[in-house]
């Protein structure tokens, strides 16, 4: 099987399946969501240079199983492309994420989340060949606002260096997405991001190599579970219906269903953690379901 030509990759898709595509999105979403409790859960056992490196490394080593068994070849003329989606989503985000975490309220997480679909749908514009008209425009704002309200409303934010950092952390998802994304107009979704975990696995093997010393603490069986889905799911599984998606529904659209990830968060982590989730909590999170259903009827050219 030969590569294909550099104008079947560049052609961007036609939005002809935006249901099916939004319903690929949420299950991405879904998975994604799992991603903070089941990083406190592996926390209990590892340390978070070691589960970043090893976490991409598993997911690799999977990955490039599956292309093997299935005689892939390596896509050449995609190369850059696929290492640059590899270092911004593998490493640029959750990189990002851990030292603003460090230095600011975890408040600020919902700050990226809820800015995160916007600045999808501003690079999908840029460089990914789409063109959302002013309807889109408006109910993408609306949406980050109402995400953005919820996740600061009674904190005390004081703006600091950590939003340096949760700023790096979204530009990164944002142009990752984008990136993938419209790899995924040309190749399977499985592909792009399984091509993009092996072409990084240089990186997550040596970082593995030099945290396994002092980042392996004492694991119980729960956080090896957990190890096991942030690199399985989080990292790979995630990725495929997440990449199918925007290639089948458009980056923009598609990209506006992340507004439901913080609310996911919170549900897993009630049954998960036993955290509590609010009427609030509820209603905010059906007001942002509200906004990505009138979103998907807006024009995008």
């Amino acid at each position: 099987m030969q590569d294909p030509t550099p104008a079947a990759v560049a052609a961007p898709a036609k939005t002809t399946h935006p249901l099916a595509g939004l319903a690929l999105g949420l299950v991405g979403v879904i998975i994604f969501g799992a991603t903070l409790p089941m990083t406190r859960m592996a926390l209990e056992g590892f340390s978070p240079a070691f589960i970043t490196f090893a976490r991409a490394l598993i997911a690799a080593c999977v990955a490039g199983a599956t292309l093997r068994l299935l005689n892939r070849p390596f896509p050449h003329r995609e190369a850059r492309p696929l290492m640059a989606a590899g270092l911004l989503l593998v490493y640029g985000f959750p990189g990002f994420s851990s030292v603003a975490m460090q230095t600011v309220p975890a408040a600020h997480g919902g700050v990226v989340l809820g800015v995160l679909p916007l600045m999808t749908a501003a690079f999908a514009a840029l460089f990914g060949g789409e063109r959302p008209g002013p309807a889109f425009w408006a109910w993408s704002v609306a949406g980050a606002a109402l995400v953005l309200v919820f996740s600061l409303s009674g904190a005390d934010i004081v703006p600091g260096i950590g939003d340096l950092w949760l700023g790096c952390a979204a530009l990164s998802a944002a142009c990752g997405y984008v990136i993938s994304g419209k790899l995924a107009r040309s190749r399977p979704g499985w592909e792009v991001i399984s091509w993009a975990l092996v072409v990084v696995a240089p990186i997550s093997l040596g970082g593995t190599l030099l945290t396994v010393e002092s980042g392996v603490l004492a694991p119980d069986a729960p956080a090896l579970m957990a190890l096991a889905y942030l690199s399985l799911g989080s990292m790979f599984a995630g990725f495929i219906f997440w990449n199918q998606g925007l290639a089948l529904g458009g980056i923009a659209r598609v990209g506006q269903v992340q507004l439901m990830q913080s609310f996911v968060t919170l549900g897993l982590s009630a049954l998960l953690l036993g955290e509590t989730v609010t009427p609030v909590m509820l209603g905010f999170a059906v007001a942002v379901g509200f906004v990505v259903w009138c979103g998907r009827k807006a024009r995008i050219g």
